[in-house]
């Protein structure tokens, strides 16, 4: 007897939503089936990576990840045009690092013209992040909001406490938002139906349900993007029919695991293997789980996950 491959019905679909502008500008969501479940649906557009930059030069990334990007990191333009030219980075995220009340408090409008120069250098969509301070990224955000008008970047974290000012800036400035929660199905539906209360369209809007790397919970992460995606696509959830934004980089390298030296504990194998895989292999557990955009910090880590990405559509 012939072997039926047993196939689930799906009646809900992802929205589809487009990033940035002109040429370069991508688009993503639009699954009507689990991830890479190219036998019962359809995944019109692949997962996309953005590639990390900071605005000042990050002084605790471990060696591995500095690397590749030595003669860059002072200057954030530079660093955004060698992820492009050098790596074929599809978007850039913008990490305002230098933003944080704890750290050097740079000013809003510093801020604001480092992210509008980063902006105008480059032609592929721009993700600029905050420092998860509701007082200064409120503050922040809105300026970038304004200095970019037009660009349709993505701004974020948008969290609760903090949703009500920067998404309004956000819709009079036309960009799109990344609303952030604690990982949590419950928590990431009301920030959304709350962004809707309030005028932020769907086609302005991405999911960051907030994740953590291998050896740090992410079996709860999986669990939790799971959940919103069956929601999504089995129950007919509209307010968490949206493609969702994974910031896999800044979770995977903080490890100690990745810091730790080959000198310093031989048993662990090659520092730079070492973070390399473990980046890859927690962006790859999160693209099972449905994610649509990876930050992602190593080119060897990205490459990896390209050619699994290819791998899983071709067969």
């Amino acid at each position: 007897m012939a072997f039926e491959l047993p196939k689930l019905s799906y009646n809900g679909q992802i929205r589809e939503i487009t990033l940035g502008t002109g040429g370069k500008a991508v688009t993503v969501g639009g699954e009507t089936a689990y991830p890479f479940h190219l036998f019962e649906g359809e995944m019109p557009h692949l997962p996309k990576i953005a590639m990390e930059v900071y605005d000042t030069p990050p002084d605790d990334w471990a060696e591995a990840a500095l690397e590749p990007f030595k003669g860059a990191t002072d200057d954030p333009v530079a660093w955004a045009k060698k992820c492009i030219d050098d790596y074929g980075a599809e978007m850039i995220y913008l990490q305002l690092e230098s933003t944080d009340p704890n750290g050097l408090d740079r000013n809003a409008s510093e801020a604001a013209e480092i992210a509008k120069k980063v902006a105008d250098a480059i032609s592929v969509p721009l993700i600029v992040w905050g420092t998860a301070n509701h007082n200064k990224d409120t503050e922040v955000l809105r300026e970038v909001c304004e200095a970019c008008q037009g660009k349709n970047l993505i701004i974020g974290p948008v969290e609760e406490g903090d949703y009500k000012k920067i998404a309004a800036a956000a819709i009079g400035y036309q960009h799109t938002i990344a609303a952030s929660t604690p990982i949590d199905i419950n928590l990431a539906k009301q920030l959304n139906i709350l962004m809707g209360n309030l005028g932020v369209a769907d086609e302005r809007l991405l999911v960051d349900p907030t994740t953590s790397g291998i050896g740090y919970g992410i079996e709860y992460c999986y669990s939790v993007m799971e959940r919103i995606r069956v929601a999504a696509l089995t129950q007919q959830d509209e307010k968490l029919q949206l493609p969702i934004i994974c910031n896999i980089a800044r979770e995977t390298w903080k490890a100690k695991e990745v810091k730790i030296s080959t000198e310093d504990d031989p048993k662990l194998g090659d520092a730079k293997k070492r973070g390399i895989l473990m980046e890859a292999m927690s962006a790859m557990v999160l693209l099972l789980a449905g994610a649509d955009i990876l930050v992602m910090r190593h080119p060897e880590a990205i490459e990896l996950i390209r050619e699994m990405m290819l791998e899983l559509v071709a067969s």
